[in-house]
């Protein structure tokens, strides 16, 4: 996949240089010069210019870009400028990172795609969750092993724990299931409330808004999931 990140610092730059590592190419951009040469030889591509001017970001590879990260962390306006400008040159799927609740609002009032807090989530958590699809949520445990949360495939719907084999035909362990169900507030507005089934029997029966709560080595968990074919 081909990612845009503007904003080199700790997040940014962690994040690019793991993405880069999986196969993906990324082009970093940042305002400073120093940060673009320490990790030219670690990112696919370093372009050192001001991701708030107009002119030179619509010089970037947009349409062929799939997702666009504005990982500015220091400078709140310069975040929400870079925001708003990829957003009116709209490309296809927009995250931002949050420095508090309210610049928070704004991002959402610009209408971005995803809202990242680096200071409670890490590039690793995040370089997975964009790097492998259908995926929820991911917790590391070490480097070879995850537990993952994965949207129910398709072809599994109505289909048991058992049926499937998921052990057996896989060699990952479903751990728990999520349910979703919609609730209605006191003013009739509907919010979606997920709870957690507690551990998974053979017997129970998948539906197509459940979220797997999955544990295995990440090598099949990807295998699970590629051949999902999502």
């Amino acid at each position: 996949m081909k990612y845009i990140i503007a904003g080199l610092g700790n997040f940014g730059a962690s994040l690019s240089q793991k993405l880069t590592a999986q196969g993906n190419e990324v082009i970093g951009i940042d305002t400073s010069m120093e940060k673009v040469d320490l990790y030219k030889d670690k990112i696919s591509h370093t372009i050192c210019m001001d991701a708030t001017d107009e002119f030179t970001v619509s010089g970037l590879p947009l349409k062929d870009t799939d997702i666009v990260i504005v990982a500015i962390g220091e400078d709140q306006g310069a975040n929400i400028m870079t925001t708003a400008l990829f957003k009116n040159l709209q490309v296809k799927r927009l995250i931002s990172r949050a420095i508090n609740p309210l610049h928070e609002k704004v991002l959402e009032a610009l209408g971005v795609d995803e809202i990242v807090h680096p200071e409670e989530e890490t590039a690793e958590r995040w370089a997975k969750k964009l790097c492998i699809k259908n995926v929820v949520d991911s917790f590391e445990l070490n480097e070879h092993f995850s537990i993952i949360e994965a949207n129910v495939p398709e072809e599994y719907v109505g289909r048991t724990i058992r049926d499937i084999g998921f052990r057996r035909k896989y060699n990952i362990l479903v751990l728990t299931i999520i349910k979703k169900s919609e609730v209605k507030s006191l003013l009739g507005k509907s919010r979606t409330e997920l709870s957690v089934q507690g551990i998974a029997t053979p017997d129970v029966e998948l539906e197509e808004t459940d979220i797997l709560v999955l544990y295995g080595s990440n090598k099949d968990l990807q295998n699970f999931l590629k051949h999902q074919g999502h």
